[in-house]
């Protein structure tokens, strides 16, 4: 099954680009070619760009402790395990005391490295990490990797607070929604959404061995999905056919 994800709002749709950039974070550092651990740097910068937004932290915090008040008011609901409650409980709250103890934004403590600051000022500049041009960080990718790693993870570790919040939620969010099965007639699926519920995420799921590409679009009133394909020259065209998929509303 090949997963798609579509956010409802600004807020999922800057959560779901940090996780994707953890992810990949997390794959380069457990690589070993110099080419990997610059490509891992350039994710921290990227991760430090999205999360600069201001109230990224405070809405975070946010969202954390509105979790914490709603999973608390299941206490005593006898469908609910107090065990299950519990260690969701102990994951909001480890998550939310370590983004609170985070001084400032994300990646905040890397901003005082001028070595580091001297990479990010030009690495989005085409060929600007040249040895000509950083000869000390081409100096450092010649070490071995083993050493490379340890300089990253320490780096990455002033991002981790935050990337322990967005599991938690997004988590939190996924395992709220009841994935369904629907069919998509002529490859065109449209629903509307009940009023009075606040929907964030949308999922997707198409069965393997399909080459169709989904084109989905949402407001607070109705979701509106497209299956199309590629042609040979990469452009997509409606697929025009039948389809089932696997369909997930999470509020």
């Amino acid at each position: 099954m090949i997963l798609y994800e579509y956010p409802f709002n600004e807020s999922i749709r800057t959560m779901l680009r940090l996780e994707h950039l953890f992810d990949r974070l997390g794959q380069l550092i457990g690589r070993e070619a110099p080419v990997d651990h610059h490509f891992a740097l350039a994710t921290i910068f990227e991760i430090m760009d999205v999360a600069s937004r201001a109230d990224l932290k405070s809405d975070l915090l946010k969202d954390l402790e509105r979790q914490k008040a709603q999973l608390n008011g299941y206490r005593g609901n006898p469908s609910i395990s107090e065990a299950a409650l519990d260690e969701v409980l102990g994951r909001v709250d480890h998550a939310f005391n370590g983004l609170n103890q985070l001084p400032g934004k994300a990646g905040a403590a890397l901003t005082g490295n001028e070595w580091l600051m001297s990479i990010r000022s030009r690495i989005s500049i085409p060929g600007g990490t040249c040895e000509f041009d950083l000869p000390g960080y081409y100096a450092w990718q010649k070490h071995e990797p083993a050493r490379r790693r340890t300089d990253l993870m320490q780096w990455a570790s002033t991002l981790m607070p935050m990337a322990e919040a967005l599991s938690v939620l997004l988590g939190l969010l996924r395992d709220a929604g009841v994935p369904h099965k629907v069919v998509a007639p002529g490859g065109q699926f449209q629903q509307s959404l009940p009023q009075g519920r606040v929907y964030q995420l949308l999922r997707l799921r198409l069965p393997d061995g399909h080459d169709f590409v989904p084109e989905i679009s949402g407001h607070r009133l109705m979701v509106s999905i497209r299956l199309m394909r590629q042609d040979a020259e990469g452009r997509l065209r409606p697929a025009g056919e039948d389809a089932s998929f696997e369909l997930t509303l999470c509020a």
